[in-house]
């Protein structure tokens, strides 16, 4: 089954439908959206990704998500994404998005954040290993070679946000 995008232009509005492989082989700018989930204390979910994967194996992220689907929205493909790689049913809140160079192709990404209540059923398919860190562990870990290098800039643009704003308050 081909996995169909909407190739986006630099201000991310939409040109056309591709597929993804199309989109990454020609660097034509899609959509993903990613959710970064905390649990009630604060601490932050990081997962390894699966070593048989096409895209990153072995890659640590601080960040759930995937490609958005044709006419979703970004928020709409972050609860998707959630629910499908955790288990999980809730609404992401977008926080920012920005386009990223991307390591195998250009793309507009759509950060979302969700307090998880309740316990997850990560998909073994997505997620290999998991665990909540603090923000202080995951700021060591990020630095990490392993580490994903869209999650990586990610988190430096949300990081300075923070810095701006002040964190989010506590659910």
């Amino acid at each position: 089954m081909t996995e169909m995008v909407e190739r986006v232009d630099e201000d991310d509005r939409i040109v056309g439908l591709v597929s993804r492989s199309e989109a990454i082989r020609r660097r034509w700018p899609h959509r993903v959206a990613t959710v970064v989930c905390r649990d009630t204390r604060g601490r932050i979910l990081v997962h390894r990704r699966p070593d048989g994967v096409a895209r990153f194996p072995g890659g640590l992220n601080w960040m759930l998500g995937g490609a958005a689907e044709p006419g979703e929205t970004y928020e709409e493909a972050a609860a998707r994404e959630l629910a499908e790689e955790l288990g999980v049913r809730a609404r992401p809140a977008l926080v920012l998005s920005f386009r990223c160079a991307g390591v195998i192709s250009p793309y507009w990404l759509g950060l979302h954040e969700v307090v998880v209540t309740g316990p997850v059923t990560p998909d073994p398919r997505e997620i290999a290993w998991c665990d909540w860190l603090t923000e202080p562990r995951l700021a060591e870990l990020v630095r990490d070679e392993r580490f994903v290098p869209g999650a990586r800039e990610a988190y430096d643009r949300w990081t300075a946000l923070r810095r701006r704003s002040g964190p989010a308050p506590a659910a």
